[in-house]
């Protein structure tokens, strides 16, 4: 798949529900920021060329959920890599990590490896899963390739727990695998957000084979949960509020 068709933006901005404390930019900074953006090359960042957007939860706690944002860097056809972000926004914060492989790898990994990966068939064939302001052709393609895919997520910045800073310790995250899991009320908001048509999306689908996923997969859903305790006591496994619509129509890459 030509990477660039990849390349879409959302229909309207989703803020970061947290605003990290620290005092504003000084006008050196800012020059800084300039000088840095003209004069160095980025070439991790320029391979961000995927937009996805979707649901987690924490492992061992599947009532707390949340959005996240993926962008995402297409490495070969078998693997890919996302950072995740709380928003799409330049105020957004990068909540974590989430690498992708497909099933053929994946069916290379020992048992104790794979109960920590989520399954991606039913976040693609229910429409959670999507790639917002790219066009339907090109997405579904991305969709049909995703249906054979694992994916391995770590957050680290708490945001939907309110935290302003990312204290605590990474966390596990899965994706959901049937109906009935996911928060109606944060689904609802992030297709009407985002003008996602949940059950056009689905129908358009509705042809894209969904593979049984690995039985060693998703660990969680037979009782075995792997999760990092944190010491602090920082993360309370708060559900979250869904984003609430947004106000403005202007667009973010």
């Amino acid at each position: 798949m030509t990477c660039c068709l990849l390349a879409g933006c959302a229909n309207d901005l989703t803020e970061s529900p947290v605003e990290a404390p620290g005092r504003p930019e000084s006008t050196r900074t800012q020059a800084l920021e300039t000088g840095a953006a003209l004069l160095q090359s980025k070439p991790p960042m320029d391979a961000l060329n995927a937009y996805l957007d979707g649901f987690h939860f924490y492992n061992g706690h599947p009532k707390v959920q949340m959005e996240a944002h993926h962008y995402c860097a297409i490495l070969n056809e078998d693997v890919i890599q996302c950072v995740i972000y709380d928003g799409n926004s330049k105020s957004a914060k990068l909540m974590g990590v989430e690498y992708i492989i497909d099933e053929t790898l994946f069916a290379d990994l020992p048992a104790k490896e794979k109960a920590m990966w989520h399954s991606h068939g039913y976040e693609v064939s229910s429409g959670q899963l999507i790639a917002p302001g790219i066009p339907a052709p090109a997405e579904h393609a991305l969709m049909q390739r995703l249906a054979h895919t694992y994916g391995k997520t770590w957050h680290t910045w708490h945001t939907d727990q309110d935290k302003a800073l990312p204290v605590g310790v990474p966390q596990l995250m899965m994706g959901f695998t049937a109906d009935g899991q996911a928060d109606p009320a944060m689904v609802r908001q992030r297709n009407l957000r985002l003008g996602v048509d949940a059950e056009k999306t689905k129908a358009q689908r509705a042809d894209i084979p969904t593979p049984a996923p690995d039985p060693q997969a998703n660990g969680w859903q037979q009782g075995n949960v792997i999760q990092i305790e944190d010491p602090t006591g920082a993360h309370l496994h708060r559900p979250a509020t869904p984003t609430p619509p947004a106000t403005n129509s202007r667009s973010a890459r």
